[in-house]
């Protein structure tokens, strides 16, 4: 009875902890009664592949731009103000977070982060979920490091869009343009553009 005991418990452990999580997982989303967005499968994967690659779940929902080396965090400042009215977003926020004159090379020297939104998407997205309103305004965060490397870093929109039922049509076109302007709006930023 006993090495019957044990044989079931060793069992169990080696369903528990051997991945068949992520077996249930790929089940549930394969017969959910409720069809999912055709890029969910593939952006949780590509998200989970993150996690497992680097153990950082922030930087799997992360994308990031190097800020080239001739453009300040104040030229980023005026950057994202100019190009924020151009992809229709409005600048709701702006926080110098911190500077640290002397930083040692791996420790952040100056933080900043601006919050973004679209007025009219947002009210659309709340009526759809209120739970949309965790991820509002959308943020940019520029981090500057001792050795002068400089980074900005907003949210991967993939999961927000298509993690889930595919979204109606006016709001999946919404979600998208906001993508476009919040990873348009970094990459071109960092480069000093205007």
């Amino acid at each position: 009875m006993k090495k019957i005991i044990l044989g079931i418990a060793t069992l169990f452990a080696m369903i528990t902890f051997s991945g068949c999580s992520t077996m249930h997982m790929g089940w549930t989303a394969v017969t959910s009664q409720h069809k999912l967005d055709d890029g969910a499968m593939p952006a949780y994967d590509a998200m989970f592949t993150k996690v497992a690659k680097y153990g950082d779940p922030a930087r799997a929902m992360m994308k990031e731009w190097k800020v080239a080396d001739d453009v300040s965090g104040d030229d980023v400042k005026e950057s994202i103000a100019a190009l924020t009215e151009e992809y229709n977003m409005r600048l709701t926020g702006y926080v110098k977070m911190y500077t640290k004159e002397d930083a040692k090379p791996d420790e952040v020297k100056e933080a900043r982060i601006w919050s973004l939104c679209n007025l009219t998407t947002a009210k659309v997205f709340l009526n759809y979920s209120r739970f949309y309103g965790g991820f509002m305004p959308c943020r940019i965060m520029y981090v500057q490091y001792g050795n002068g490397d400089a980074y900005l870093i907003s949210m991967d929109m993939t999961l927000a869009i298509h993690g889930g039922h595919t979204l109606p049509p006016l709001m999946l076109k919404m979600a998208t343009l906001v993508q476009k302007a919040m990873e348009g709006i970094p990459e071109r930023a960092a480069q000093g553009d205007f």
